[in-house]
């Protein structure tokens, strides 16, 4: 149940945001509207610009040029710059960042410090927050006395504490270990959603945006290439750039294409050239000879080799991942297609056939190909 002294989740605005270092364009013109309420995930290579758009919201840097408003009012313009204290906002470090001269508890409450709230009234909401977070049994332990994992906790407590109605989240689980990422992702996206708080949170882990997020913003360069679902981006990216990051079996050029509808392409590939699969098409069209043929992990079915379904294959490597078997598998010599899943373990060296589900195919132009 919703603290009732928590303020309301606010809204984001980002207008023509851009930010020069030097030569180096970070931002290159986003615009990005968050609803208040929203987990949004902020997804990208190193150098992506998602770190230092995040760091634009909570004011650690000044934008070179356009408008961030928070809930109505402008933070960040042509003539106006709040500082980070005044922004109303609260921020999960990569690094953990808590007081080392503070105990658990006192680096949980300190936000409360200056809340309107009774002495009674904070030592209960420090008490409920490091319960909730599973660390009351450490309260007057050090940062220096904790794990990785712990400290985590600890700087989530902290951010809930402050009662904000945004939460800014700087890849807060890439120092730690896979068991620990994922109960802790867990508990962000639990935790965050009870308070109310808007949250935006960036990392370079596809599986854990899609996971986190209401909506997921995909940059690239500076730039924001696409802002939708995960659903909808897993399903229809926008570009190359987009279906690789977010996962891709494999790829291979496209030896011709012909329409079959407004969207979708019978494709034909190297390994199979009397033969169209059938994908959905992205901004292509018949001729370009730039263009690929993609297809996600989830699309590639993978059967024994009798019978006349399929693409003659070799598995490659074989790897047992708990709920099945990850194969590798060439098509071919022309394509290499990585984490095929099956229930059924193909060793390696074995002979198999390959067959694609069309909604998890995708044929487009791949840039810097002359079309």
């Amino acid at each position: 149940m919703r603290d009732s002294q928590m303020p309301q989740p606010v809204g984001v605005v980002i207008e023509r945001l851009r930010k020069e270092f030097g030569e180096k364009v970070a931002l290159n013109d986003v615009d990005l509207t968050i609803e208040p309420g929203s987990f949004v995930v902020l997804l990208g290579p190193s150098g992506s610009g998602k770190t230092t758009l995040l760091r634009c919201v909570a004011g650690i840097e000044r934008p070179s040029r356009g408008v961030i408003t928070i809930n109505d009012v402008c933070v960040a313009g042509p003539r106006t710059f709040v500082q980070p204290e005044k922004r109303q906002t609260a921020m999960v470090f990569q690094d953990y960042a808590l007081w080392p001269h503070l105990t658990v508890r006192k680096n949980v409450a300190f936000p409360l410090a200056s809340s309107t709230r009774l002495k009674e009234q904070k030592n209960q909401r420090v008490d409920d927050l490091l319960e909730r977070v599973g660390i009351a049994h450490l309260a007057s332990r050090y940062p220096n006395e904790l794990s990785g994992g712990e400290q985590q906790r600890v700087a989530l407590a902290r951010a809930l504490a402050a009662d904000v109605g945004l939460i800014l989240f700087d890849e807060p689980l890439s120092n730690l270990d896979a068991d620990r990422r994922e109960q802790l992702r867990i508990e962000i996206a639990t935790l965050t959603r009870e308070a109310g708080a808007t949250a935006i949170y960036i990392t370079h882990d596809q599986s854990e945006a899609f996971a986190l997020a209401d909506r997921v913003g995909v940059l690239n360069h500076g730039s924001l290439v696409q802002f939708d679902t995960p659903e909808n981006i897993y399903r229809h990216p926008t570009n190359a750039f987009v279906t690789r990051f977010t996962g891709v079996a494999g790829e291979c050029p496209v030896v011709a294409v012909k329409s079959s509808d407004d969207d979708h392409f019978d494709v034909w590939l190297p390994f199979a050239p009397s033969h169209p699969f059938p994908a959905l098409g992205v901004n292509c069209r018949e001729g370009d000879s730039s263009l690929h043929f993609f297809v996600r992990a989830s699309g590639v079915l993978l059967n024994a080799p009798g019978g006349d379904k399929g693409v003659c294959a070799e598995v490659i490597d074989v790897a047992f991942n708990g709920r099945g078997y990850e194969h590798v598998v060439k098509v071919d010599d022309q394509m290499t297609l990585t984490k095929v899943f099956s229930n059924r373990r193909f060793e390696r060296n074995a002979n198999v056939k390959v067959s694609f589900d069309p909604s998890f195919c995708f044929v487009m132009a791949v840039p810097g190909r002359l079309s």
